[in-house]
């Protein structure tokens, strides 16, 4: 069965995992991570991409972003992973794959899971193992959510520029965000669309958003097709 092509659509946003072949580290030091960083920051804008929101894990990392093309987020990420993998394999004397095929990504509806998903990302490390808090892991975009640091290549969505009147409100309305966490559910299910390619949203949500493509965007229903009617 030909695989689905991914679902790509302008003005929505993504969330978007990428993992390194058979799990192995994609970040051996600070200054492949930082090399990351320059390379998402480069490329956004050339791509037509604001980016969101991020985080650079051992093995694989996570982006948020909303493309202003239907074609913006493969190009962007086709050019960040090709520039990544030259780079990796010139500093760590490798050769071949470094990526576990093709990136993973879903459309989440904003109002719904975006605020979630950046919550889901900043805790990914603790997670983890990785830190403690969420604020001791300085490889994702939590630090400047909270005021801690400023990435200004990131693009902050409407959906946080409405946490707040200042930035103090909106630091520390997202900061209270984090300490709550993501519920189970809604944790699995971003998880879920974005390994599996399916859109993260209510009934309404998914019905809006598949009168814009012809690729199915959730996954059919088990079960077998209705009777025909009689002719």
């Amino acid at each position: 069965m030909a695989r689905l092509p991914r679902l790509t659509l302008a003005d929505q946003p993504h969330h978007v995992i990428q993992r390194g072949n058979n799990r192995q580290p994609i970040f051996i030091d600070d200054t492949d991570r930082l090399r990351m960083l320059a390379l998402l920051a480069a490329h956004a804008p050339r791509c037509g991409v604001a980016l969101h929101a991020y985080v650079l894990m051992d093995n694989h990392f996570h982006v948020l972003a909303t493309p202003s093309t239907d074609d913006g987020l493969p190009k962007f990420m086709q050019s960040v992973g090709r520039s990544y993998v030259r780079t990796f394999n010139d500093r760590h004397s490798r050769t071949g794959t470094l990526w576990e095929g093709r990136y993973r990504s879903t459309v989440i509806q904003a109002e719904r899971y975006l605020l979630a998903c950046m919550v889901h990302m900043d805790l990914n490390p603790v997670r983890d193992g990785l830190a403690a808090d969420a604020r001791s892991f300085p490889w994702s975009s939590h630090a400047h959510y909270v005021g801690l640091r400023n990435d200004r290549f990131l693009t902050p969505h409407a959906l946080y520029w409405a946490l707040g009147n200042t930035p103090f409100a909106r630091e520390a309305a997202y900061a209270d965000r984090v300490a709550v966490g993501i519920g189970a559910k809604d944790q699995a299910l971003l998880v879920s669309a974005t390994l599996q390619g399916w859109a993260a949203g209510d009934a309404d949500f998914v019905a809006q958003l598949q009168q814009t493509t012809p690729r199915r965007v959730v996954k059919a229903r088990a079960g077998r097709k209705p009777a025909l009617p009689p002719s």
